[in-house]
């Protein structure tokens, strides 16, 4: 089980921003411009709030100098390191991250190496103070996707334009180097690296030696390791690559002065020759041998090699001094909790055993965009990082906050370390088959959920126990959560880090006539959870409606905006926010609204796709408008804000606002039930008989951050993890009239 970060003497936290600059055919893809930062030089300020003493720092060619060094475009460049000078964050600079420079170069350019010396030249007499540089982000990795993969420019897909590419890369990282060098003398090298393990079985062990080979070019070429000797010698030859453009490398090495490991969850690679553990779809091989090669992280009898073990490894074989220069993990909250811990960690133990070891880099700061898509384009989703965008402006979270406290020598603990990482436990394994994980793990914490019996109670459990935290689900019968006594018992024999409260009178119209009840469950047991969570310790989550408001706006309703509901139970929930807000002040309340998801039927998506693919006529109000919330993506960004340490009042729902009755359609269509779409019946709300008055408009809109992506792909993953639905023939539909 992991341990709370614990901060070193030895080894500093670093920052770093996703930067990369891609050209994709004669266009680019900006990170610095997807991200905002080309546009926010606050942003800076967030670095020094975390605390940080070195930052990995963009100064991109493509972005200076893209039509050359005689119209380069230095303001941004000069206020930048000019304010990260003032708020004494030294920064690394890179020159180049995944790019091939202005339009009139390429990585396979015979000029490239000598226009990016001089580039780099150009930076250091600006800035002459600067003493670490970047000058290529990852070389080989940038030589992989570029010339062998053909994802970026100048998108080749061939062997011999890789080696052109990396070769040129790291000579172009050379006489880079000697130019900065000669402007500031102590000018340090940090040479960054995707680094990975690369395993097998035992009949493809000389096939994997080969693949460690390829994979330790760069770094090889920089550190003068390639000779005769190596065993990519002859097949760099080969490529047309002259004897002596590899010799100099050894004759004349440039003087590398720290490695940066980047790892990720896919990066170590398992080959493996049983092509019958594997889906056909997953075999290939080298033209000698038939083989598969997958992430070693999905295979039972492989897994991830660990910082500490690549770490040591690295040093063993090249005895610079060590950063983990990149730590990031596109996923939930917990999970990237879990592997910055695992970096931290593991760069602690190298270290305690002879590894050199100076620096953890938490990436990103501000996220990325569209590396599900390997950034080929600007479509691609957002990953957030120490700091969430999705808002008005970058809102800490919780990696920034564990960040900040090793930055401040302080230790760090979080719920999240109680389990490990999904790559640690047995859910990680596909091949030869997936199996099960244990529901929670020894003296983990648990997240306290009240309302276990109801939708997004039961939506809670699972979700939590997916993300590997322990909650323990409380029904009816087994608390009254207005009873403060029985709230304050069950507190103590359990500990909760968390209460959600996903208790509740839900039965919008029996409200009318049930106003005690409502009233009671609604606002007496809200505030009760609260308060007793708060007494505890916990934190506390409870849940509100977009029926607090009157519908009379035509515009969505932000989180501001003022609370005038119409029915028994809107004013239930308006009263509830209002009280809770004012016992706990860092309580979260989360405003949500027409709830749909896989694991039950009481849901009006649910109800209105069975009842169509049944032949029944299903009516839907065509003059009330909301917003749709998936709730198993609800409860994955509930999660995410409890471990950020969100408060106050949060509208999470997905985006878009759509009638009931159009709701339904577009549910029709993603279900493949188009020819039943005509059973679909659109009517006024009035017909409906509702004893509660609704808002004609109860849209959500937020001004604190969109964390739901649109109604669309909600419905479209819905139908996905949902049971089928019957489809009807074609000429059903047309016989029900």
């Amino acid at each position: 089980m992991p341990s709370p970060l614990l901060p070193d003497r030895e080894i500093e936290v670093w920052a770093g921003l996703e930067c990369t600059v891609n050209r994709v055919g004669d266009r680019t893809v900006d990170q610095l411009e997807l991200t905002g930062h080309a546009r926010r030089e606050s942003d800076l300020d967030l670095l020094a709030w975390l605390g940080v003493p070195v930052v990995r720092y963009p100064v991109l060619w493509e972005r200076v100098a893209p039509d050359g060094l005689a119209t380069a475009r230095w303001d941004w460049v000069d206020r930048r390191l000019s304010r990260l000078r003032e708020l004494r964050i030294r920064p690394i600079v890179g020159l180049l991250h995944h790019g091939s420079g202005p339009l009139s170069t390429s990585l396979i350019d015979p000029g490239f190496p000598q226009a990016l010396a001089q580039y780099a030249r150009a930076v250091a007499e600006r800035h002459p103070w600067v003493v670490d540089w970047t000058p290529v982000n990852e070389p080989l990795t940038t030589a992989r996707f570029s010339a062998m993969y053909g994802h970026w420019y100048p998108h080749r897909q061939s062997f011999a334009d890789f080696a052109r590419a990396v070769v040129n890369q790291c000579r172009g990282v050379a006489l880079a180097m000697a130019e900065i060098r000669s402007v500031v003398p102590g000018a340090r090298l940090i040479q960054t690296e995707d680094v990975s393990r690369i395993s097998s079985t035992p009949a493809l062990a000389e096939r994997a030696e080969l693949d460690r080979a390829f994979r330790r070019l760069s770094l090889d070429l920089l550190c003068g390791l390639v000779g005769p000797e190596h065993p990519l010698w002859r097949d760099l030859l080969a490529t047309g690559i002259a004897e002596r453009e590899l010799r100099v490398f050894r004759d004349d090495p440039c003087r590398v002065d720290l490695i940066g490991l980047n790892t990720y969850v896919t990066s170590d690679r398992f080959l493996d020759d049983r092509l019958e553990r594997y889906p056909q779809a997953l075999h290939g091989g080298d033209g000698a041998r038939r083989y598969v090669d997958v992430e070693s992280v999905r295979v039972a009898d492989a897994g991830l090699a660990g910082h500490a073990a690549l770490l040591e490894e690295t040093w063993q074989r090249y005895r610079r001094p060590l950063a983990v220069t990149e730590v990031h993990l596109g996923c939930t909250r917990d999970e990237q909790l879990r592997w910055f811990a695992e970096a931290w960690t593991g760069a602690r133990a190298a270290r305690q055993r002879g590894a050199d070891v100076r620096a953890v880099t938490a990436w990103s700061l501000l996220g990325s965009y569209g590396w599900e898509r390997l950034v080929v384009d600007d479509r691609g989703a957002y990953e957030p990082g120490l700091y969430d965008l999705r808002g008005p402006e970058p809102r800490p979270t919780a990696l920034a906050h564990a960040v900040r406290a090793l930055a401040h020598r302080r230790p760090h603990d979080s719920a999240a370390f109680d389990a490990p990482g999904w790559w640690r436990r047995p859910t990680r394994v596909q091949f030869p088959v997936p199996v099960e994980a244990p529901a929670e793990w020894p003296e983990q914490r648990p997240i306290l959920v009240t309302g276990a019996g109801g939708t997004l109670g039961q939506a809670v459990g699972q979700v939590c126990a997916r993300r590997a935290l322990r909650a323990v689900l409380v029904g009816r019968r087994d608390l009254d959560v207005t009873d403060r006594e029985a709230m304050d018992t069950l507190l103590e024999r359990l500990r909760p880090w968390a209460v959600i409260n996903a208790a509740g009178y839900v039965r919008v119209d029996e409200a009318e006539r049930d106003a005690d009840r409502c009233w009671r469950e609604n606002v007496t047991g809200a505030v009760t959870v609260a308060a007793a969570a708060n007494d505890a310790g916990a934190r506390a989550v409870t849940f509100s409606s977009d029926l607090v408001f009157d519908g009379r706006s035509r515009a969505p309703y932000h989180e501001n905006a003022t609370p005038r509901p119409l029915s028994t139970y809107g004013r239930s929930k308006a009263v509830a926010e209002e009280l809770v807000l004012t016992a706990v002040p860092r309580a979260l309340v989360v405003r949500t609204a027409a709830f749909f998801g896989p694991w039950d039927s009481a849901n009006f998506v649910t109800s209105a796709l069975e009842t169509i693919s049944a032949g029944r006529t299903f009516a839907a109000a065509d003059d009330l408008v909301v917003s749709p919330t998936y709730v198993p993506d609800l409860v994955d960004a509930v999660l995410d804000l409890l471990l950020d340490e969100a408060e106050g009042i949060w509208h999470v729902v997905n985006q878009g606002a759509v009638s009931w009755f159009e709701l339904a359609r577009r549910a029709a269509e993603a279900a493949g039930l188009g020819a039943a779409a005509g059973l679909l019946s659109s009517v006024p709300a009035r017909s409906l008989n509702l004893r509660a008055p609704r808002p004609a408009f109860s849209a959500l809109g937020t001004a604190r951050g969109q964390l739901l992506g649109d109604v669309d792909q909600a419905l479209a993953r819905y139908v996905a993890a949902a049971p089928p639905f019957p489809r009807l023939a074609e000429e059903q539909p047309r016989a029900a009239g």
